[in-house]
C-alpha cells in the first residue's frame, strides 16, 4: 500500500539568515509504517526556500546530494571554482567533496535529495570563523 505523507516537517537551517527547509522524506519526517522506520536513513527529500543574501557554511558531506532549482538561482562554490544553477537546472554534489551553497542575488526555491539521508553528523560543516 502506498504511504501518504500529509505534510512536511520544518527543520532549522544553517546559514547567515533564516531559510525554510521542509523535509517530506528522511530522518525527521518519514512516517512509521511496515516499510519505513520513523527516522529513515536511506534518503531525504526536502523543499528549500532561501532568501537573497543567504549563505551556509561550507561542507564535506558523506552523502550524494541532488539539487533541482525551481525558482531563482543557487550559487555553488567548490574547490575548483564557482558556478550558478538557474531555475530548470540541477547540480549533483558528490560525497567527500567540499561544497558551499548560497543565494547571493535573489530568493531561490529548490528541492534537495540526499542519499543516504542528510544528517548533522554526516554533513561535516566547516567551523565558523
Amino acid at each position: 500500500m502506498p504511504t501518504h505523507i500529509e505534510r512536511p516537517t520544518r527543520i532549522q537551517a544553517a546559514g547567515n539568515m533564516p531559510k525554510l527547509i521542509d523535509e517530506y522524506i528522511g530522518r525527521v519526517n518519514s512516517p512509521a509504517d511496515k516499510v519505513l522506520s520513523k527516522k529513515d536513513p536511506g534518503v531525504s527529500v526536502a523543499h528549500m526556500r532561501s532568501p537573497a543574501g543567504w549563505q551556509e557554511p561550507g561542507q564535506t558531506p558523506e552523502f550524494e546530494e541532488y539539487t533541482i532549482v525551481l525558482k531563482g538561482r543557487l550559487r555553488v562554490n567548490h574547490k575548483g571554482g564557482t558556478f550558478d544553477v538557474a531555475a530548470g537546472q540541477a547540480v549533483i554534489a558528490h560525497p567527500g567533496e567540499w561544497i558551499q551553497y548560497s543565494t547571493p542575488d535573489e530568493a531561490t526555491e529548490y528541492i534537495a535529495i540526499c542519499l543516504p539521508a542528510f544528517s548533522p553528523q554526516t554533513v561535516h560543516r566547516d567551523d565558523a570563523p
